[in-house]
């Protein structure tokens, strides 16, 4: 957090100086990306209205605030995923003047973003939408993909048991099998090791573990019988993970902001369900990073 402090008071103080006094007032924005799914009210099913209208309150205007709906359904290059954000952050950052732009996303909604920062000249609306970045808020990213969707593609037990946490076999959940990430991050996308760094800030939360305990309330944030099914998906995954991507595939794109407990209420662990849930604190600490 002191790096984040220190970059943004470094940014201020370089506007101050070279920028002049009328650019210092930005128009500040935020754009909540919902992770796979074909969503048409992300507000409601997605994150649901206490997480977004609590990450609301710490923009200087409420009404610069975007939920995105997209076809994330789709390869993270096509145009129902991609090509879909690219058309409502820039139509929201044009019709708003936004040129402070926090974008924050959730699940595979951090390679759709990553796909636009990694690839700036193949869409013409790309170069807009990277220069209003202050930075982007990765929540529990699939960035290496997870041993989940190479379960579900497969074909075996596991989607018939389960497989309703990825959306079963589209071509999204086809993307996120570790392979195939692993390959996209050597040749199309920018922010892992190895490679050069991406054009703005990418920041991750990662989340730990999954706790379902019957007598314990903190298992029932975001819904008892979402955060039971990932307690049972964890049998496919390292014994860091919040259920349902590992933790190093969480942390394999830009640099970690957080891991969960080190920063939530209680030092609660966050699943791949709560973390885009109000659940522990989250969304203050969303709000106030705004």
């Amino acid at each position: 957090m002191k790096n984040r402090l220190v970059r943004a008071f470094g940014a201020f103080v370089l506007t101050m100086l070279f920028g002049g006094a009328s650019s210092a007032f930005a128009a500040t924005g935020v754009a909540l990306v919902h992770g796979t799914g074909n969503q048409t009210d992300a507000y409601n099913d997605y994150w649901q209205s206490g997480m977004v209208e609590s990450i609301r309150q710490g923009l200087p205007n409420s009404n610069n605030l975007l939920v995105v709906n997209c076809q994330f359904e789709e390869y993270m290059w096509t145009s129902g995923a991609s090509g879909c954000l690219a058309t409502q952050l820039y139509n929201f950052i044009t019709s708003k003047n936004i040129d402070d732009l926090v974008v924050i996303t959730h699940s595979n909604g951090g390679n759709v973003m990553r796909w636009i920062l990694s690839n700036p000249t193949q869409d013409s609306r790309y170069p807009t939408i990277i220069n209003a970045i202050r930075w982007v808020n990765v929540i529990a990213a699939s960035s290496a993909g997870t041993p989940l969707a190479d379960a579900v593609i497969s074909g075996n037990q596991f989607e018939a048991a389960v497989g309703w946490l990825l959306g079963y076999e589209n071509d999204a959940v086809r993307m996120q099998q570790t392979s195939w990430m692993a390959s996209y991050n050597q040749t199309s996308l920018l922010g892992t090791a190895g490679r050069p760094a991406l054009p703005v800030p990418f920041y991750s939360i990662v989340g730990t573990d999954v706790e379902t305990a019957i007598w314990d309330s903190d298992s029932y944030c975001g819904g008892y019988a979402q955060n039971l099914g990932l307690e049972v998906t964890q049998a496919w995954l390292d014994s860091c993970s919040d259920g349902f991507i590992n933790c190093s595939s969480q942390s394999a794109a830009g640099s970690v902001w957080f891991y969960d407990t080190s920063r939530t209420k209680g030092k609660e662990p966050l699943s791949h369900n709560q973390s885009r849930r109000k659940c522990f604190n989250l969304d203050v600490i969303l709000r106030n990073d705004i």
